[in-house]
């Protein structure tokens, strides 16, 4: 009785001693730890503390505990209790602490579940310019929560009109991504699903095309009961439906919706054709609950040559721009050719009314990969996941692999460094290096595997040829000499017949001169012609894609494609492939 009198003692003292807002704002661990201190050095003397009644004792303890609650959650709470309990136990105060807190526990728990089921979104746009990094941006904010604990999805609204990208030049727009599903999408997916580990579908790609199709086809059915259809409120409506739709197919192998979807909105804050999606995402933002939704703004902050300092009126127009459209950012990334200074930072703050550890600085980097080591580094997810009200369910972020892989990447293109692979990249669009992006990472990600250098020569495929050589001797001398020197040869796809003959030429060098070689798509269609002509003595051999009346169609015409219509008409994705002959070479190989 007399200990328990002396530790009540130690413990009253330490309560009654105790700033009421230490609850508030310090952890579980760091309270616990310092009431042990107190029961170490007043042990041997606790007459000079004077002993509380045990109420009041109860009620400074239950407001530690709902403080540590409040901060960090019900875990937490818990925690503090079980640890008071097993070290300090008191038995005329341990059942009336465990009663007076178990209600605030439960009551927590059951917000945090029914918090848990609720999908959380996370918007991407862009200001100033255009090709500032939002979707590496975006795809590096999904990598930082995934390694918090939660799991993870992606979208890209593309404000264009085209149903997908599948029928846009690669000159124009970069390269078309193809999803499992077949769907042919924005690059970004692709930037997704290498940084998430995820498989996206073609829902995930939201268009201006898709959404007026659907409301056009809804409209044929009379699902509008003869209303008028307008913009507001059945296309803002069908995008708002869309998002949430494909917020909650699983993309991670697993049952049931991700935790936090990141939706990118491409194009410019003041673009004519995002104005839909602006719309709908100002009124989505008021559709899902207060703590749901987190804009992230990604914007310019330029440094000038001539004076030498970061600007930020860009920026600050950028915002404006956004608020008068109904979006209020929570969180600006500013790229820049450098970190911002502090005064810049606090400009900001000030005129776009963003806190201060709400702005993070996307500066030029290595490579991507540094990325969301620059984001951590700057605790960017701990302001996202307190918008989102889910950081005190969150871990530390653990990108211990990520971070090892980067420090790979570096040591491969460190000048020091010389071990290197020589790829050619015989291709037809090789004017924009965005058309072939998704290629360029897995030799990027092989050569990273195998510790080796990487470095991609560029062919165009029509300098290979006879005609080149006529018209421009130096440009054909020196396409060769690329495709010779290299270690191996790459072929990726293409549509149309400009640059085939060249292509044929690098896939008859390489199987003569026995160079590894790699056709993807129209390339593995290229060595078939190759194999066929050079080998087979089949002269005339063509696919029918470029030739129909061929007498030798070493590749057909699926019988699903239209020769009418070049949008959704491929067989494309991951599927299953049925051989009628189980012992052939193709199914040996």
């Amino acid at each position: 009785m007399i200990e328990t009198k002396r530790k009540s003692k130690v413990i009253a003292a330490a309560v009654e001693n105790w700033p009421s807002k230490y609850y508030l704002s310090k952890q579980t661990v760091t309270f616990v730890w310092r009431v042990r201190v107190y029961i170490h050095k007043k042990y041997e003397n606790p007459s000079s503390h004077p002993f509380p009644s045990t109420a009041a004792l109860k009620w400074k303890l239950r407001i530690a505990v709902e403080g540590i609650i409040t901060e960090r959650g019900a875990s937490w709470g818990s925690y503090a209790i079980s640890d008071f309990d097993s070290h300090i136990h008191i038995p005329q105060l341990s059942n009336s602490l465990f009663d007076s807190a178990k209600f605030i526990l439960q009551t927590r728990q059951n917000q945090e579940r029914e918090r848990e089921k609720k999908m959380k979104y996370v918007l991407v746009t862009g200001g100033v310019v255009s090709g500032l990094g939002k979707g590496v941006t975006a795809s590096s904010i999904g990598l930082l929560l995934k390694s918090c604990g939660f799991r993870v999805t992606s979208i890209k609204i593309d404000p264009y009109l085209n149903t997908d990208a599948g029928t846009m030049s690669p000159f124009e727009h970069g390269e078309v991504f193809v999803l499992d599903d077949g769907g042919e999408v924005d690059l970004d997916l692709g930037n997704y699903e290498r940084f998430l580990d995820i498989t996206l579908t073609r829902d995930n790609n939201i268009t201006t095309g898709k959404i007026y199709q659907s409301v056009i086809n809804k409209e044929r059915r009379g699902d509008y009961l003869g209303k008028t259809v307008q913009v507001v409120p059945h296309i803002t409506d069908a995008i708002q439906e869309w998002i949430e739709r494909a917020a909650k197919i699983p993309v991670d192998g697993k049952e049931g919706p991700a935790d936090i979807c990141v939706i990118e909105l491409g194009g410019t804050i003041g673009d004519i054709e995002s104005m839909p999606f602006i719309e709908a995402l100002g009124q989505f933002s008021y559709r899902v609950d207060p703590g749901d939704f987190c804009l992230v703004h990604v914007s310019l902050v330029p440094v000038l040559n001539v004076v030498g300092e970061q600007k930020t009126k860009p920026t600050q127009h950028s915002v404006r721009g956004l608020r008068g459209l109904g979006l209020t950012p929570n969180i600006l990334a500013c790229r820049s050719t450098m970190a911002l200074e502090e005064n810049v930072k606090q400009k900001l703050c000030q005129f776009c009314h963003v806190p201060a550890e709400n702005i993070v600085t996307l500066y030029d980097v290595p490579n991507i990969w540094h990325i969301p080591l620059l984001l951590r580094d700057q605790k960017a997810h701990e302001a996202i996941l307190k918008e989102l009200n889910l950081l005190g369910i969150a871990r530390k972020p653990d990108l211990t692999e990520w971070t090892a892989r980067t420090k790979v990447y570096d040591m491969l293109h460190d000048p020091s460094f010389t071990l290197q692979v020589k790829i050619a990249m015989v291709g037809k669009y090789i004017g924009l290096k965005d058309s072939y992006l998704s290629v360029l990472k897995a030799l990027l990600h092989a050569s990273v595997g195998c510790r080796k250098k990487l470095i991609v020569e560029w062919v165009e495929a029509s300098h290979l040829e006879d005609i080149t050589a006529k018209e421009d001797p130096d440009t054909y001398k020196a396409a060769w000499n690329r495709l010779k020197g290299a270690d191996g040869i790459l072929v990726p796809g293409g549509f149309g017949d400009r640059g085939v003959q060249g292509k044929i030429l690098a896939a008859k060098y390489a199987r003569e001169s026995k160079v590894p070689f790699l056709g993807i798509c129209l390339g593995m269609q290229i060595a078939v012609i190759e194999y066929a002509r050079s080998v087979l003595g089949l002269h005339n051999a063509n696919t029918e894609e470029f030739d129909p009346q061929t007498s030798n169609p070493c590749v057909i015409f699926m019988p699903e494609g239209s020769k009418t219509h070049m949008g959704g008409t491929m067989r494309l994705g991951s599927r299953r492939t049925y051989f009628k002959i189980p012992d052939c070479k193709s199914a040996k190989l």
